[in-house]
C-alpha cells in the first residue's frame, strides 16, 4: 500500500518544515572531543564506521512502526541521523586537527553535498586542487536548505512509503542510513585531507580560476 505525495501527513509532505530544520541544525556546530590523530584518515574512518552502524541502527529502530505509525517517525528520524551525521563530521574535522575551521558552510556541504550538489553553486567553488568556501548572507543559506529540503523530502517520501512493509521496510530505511552516512564521512575526509580556504566575502569568485565544486 502506498500513498501519494498529497495524501501525507503534513510532516513530511511541508518541505518548508524540513528546510527551516536544515537552518537551526547548521547553525551550531557540535563540540568534539576526539584529539588529534597520528593517521588522522585511519582515525577518521574509524569515527565513520562507528556513525555508520549508529545511524542504521537508530534510523531502522524508528522505522519499524508500520503503517500509519510510521509515517510519524519520518522526521524525527531525518533529524536524529543528522545529529549522529554532524557530531561524526564535528570529530572528523577534530581528528584532523581542523575543529576551529569548521563553520555552517563546511557542515552544510558535509551533510547534504551527496544530496543536491547543484545546491552548492553559489556556496563552493573549486580553485586547483583547494576547495574555496564563501561566507554567504543568510539569503544564499537558506537558498541551499530549501534545494536541500526539497531533496530530503522526496528521499523522505520514499521512505515513508516503505513503513507500510513491517520489518522489511525497517531493514530498508536502515541500510540506506548505514549508506548515507558512509557518503556523508568520504565527503568530510576529502575535504580535511586537503587543503580549503573560507573566503572572507561571497560577492564573487576568483575570474577565471574557479569551476564549481563537484
Amino acid at each position: 500500500m502506498s500513498k501519494s505525495p498529497d495524501q501525507l501527513p503534513a510532516v513530511i509532505a511541508d518541505h518548508g518544515r524540513v528546510t527551516q530544520a536544515i537552518l537551526d541544525f547548521v547553525s551550531q556546530i557540535p563540540d568534539s572531543h576526539v584529539p588529534g590523530a597520528r593517521d588522522p584518515e585511519k582515525e577518521a574512518r574509524r569515527l565513520a564506521v562507528r556513525a555508520q552502524q549508529r545511524a542504521g541502527l537508530t534510523a531502522g529502530s524508528l522505522a519499524l512502526p508500520p503503517g500509519p505509525l510510521g509515517w510519524l517517525t519520518v522526521l524525527p528520524e531525518v533529524v536524529a541521523i543528522w545529529k549522529i551525521q554532524a557530531q561524526m563530521v564535528s570529530d572528523i574535522a577534530a581528528a584532523y586537527g581542523q575543529h576551529s575551521e569548521l563553520g555552517r558552510e563546511q557542515m552544510l556541504w558535509c551533510l547534504f553535498r551527496h544530496t543536491a550538489a547543484q545546491a552548492f553553486r553559489d556556496l563552493v567553488v573549486r580553485v586547483g586542487d583547494r576547495l574555496l568556501f564563501r561566507r554567504v548572507t543568510t539569503s544564499v543559506i537558506e537558498r541551499v536548505a530549501k534545494t536541500v529540503g526539497i531533496k530530503v523530502t522526496q528521499r523522505a517520501v520514499g521512505s515513508g512509503i516503505s513503513r507500510w512493509i513491517p520489518v522489511v521496510g525497517a531493514v530498508g530505511v536502515g541500510s540506506y542510513a548505514y549508506y548515507d552516512t558512509g557518503q556523508v564521512a568520504r565527503t568530510a575526509i576529502a575535504m580535511f585531507s586537503t587543503p580549503f580556504e573560507t573566503q572572507a566575502t561571497a560577492d564573487a569568485a576568483p575570474a577565471d580560476t574557479t569551476a564549481p565544486a563537484g
